[in-house]
């Protein structure tokens, strides 16, 4: 597919989550278990629940990490989420930052900005803002933020080093990103690269963990660490032979 195709097929799709319940999302190829056609697959979260600033309504159980745990946000600094979802962890975020912070949600689909909107209207927070726009070409000023996340959202982007360039122009001198995406070690069987529905639900998006890697540090950043990765269960047969592997990753870099 080209680039403009996906990038509808992640609007299309995404726009009809921002409509549904958590718990149908959770059912979905996007949440915590999916079934596309054939192929099931596993797509688990780390737990939000007793986190301060966790809102139940934001949390349409998209997420393959917990970004703001290793993300160094400190009380006052300005924070962007990218792919921000209804807010989950935009509203995670703010309760980090305080009252002397700001929280920026960047997301491409219009429902889901919307939805965040009117979360954040019921939270009554006056220094949280969502905006809607491309990841590979952010309506966003360069050098604002003090820290990037991103939750599960980077490998939906055709092109990973448009996003990294913009992430590190966004970036204040001295600042830094903490994202949690979906990588694979070894060969994606061409079945999940074909797939729309396991584009959308972020597994046919992602690239090797080494690639990935070696885009962030093309980007210029430093001190990139991973801090965690989990694997996600694929069955075997799908897999087949040549992938190692699908697994979770936190990774964070410095500009």
């Amino acid at each position: 597919m080209k680039s403009n195709d996906l990038k509808f097929i992640v609007q299309e799709k995404y726009g009809q989550i921002a409509k549904n319940s958590t718990s149908q999302n959770k059912s979905s190829c996007c949440g915590t278990s999916g079934c596309c056609g054939e192929l099931e697959f596993s797509m688990i979260g780390d737990e939000y629940t007793n986190l301060e600033g966790y809102n139940p309504d934001a949390d349409l159980g998209l997420g393959c990490g917990i970004p703001t745990q290793f993300a160094a946000i400190n009380k006052g600094d300005s924070v962007l989420d990218l792919g921000s979802g209804a807010g989950n962890d935009c509203f995670v975020a703010r309760s980090i930052v305080g009252d002397t912070g700001k929280v920026t949600g960047l997301d491409f689909t219009e429902e889901m900005v919307a939805r965040a909107k009117e979360n954040n209207k019921k939270l009554g927070f006056t220094n949280v803002e969502f905006v809607q726009g491309d990841i590979e070409d952010m309506p966003l000023p360069d050098s604002q933020f003090d820290v990037v996340v991103s939750n599960c959202v980077l490998n939906l982007v055709p092109d990973k080093s448009k996003a990294f360039a913009q992430i590190m122009r966004v970036l204040k001198p001295n600042g830094h990103f903490c994202v949690s995406d979906v990588v694979i070690k070894g060969e994606l069987p061409e079945k999940l690269r074909q797939d729309a529905e396991m584009y959308v639900g972020c597994v046919a998006g992602a690239i090797d963990m080494e690639q990935y890697l070696a885009i962030i540090a093309g980007q210029g950043f430093k001190n990139i660490t991973v801090h965690k990765q989990n694997v996600i269960d694929i069955p075997e047969e799908v897999l087949k032979t040549g992938t190692t592997g699908i697994y979770s990753i936190t990774v964070s870099g410095s500009k």
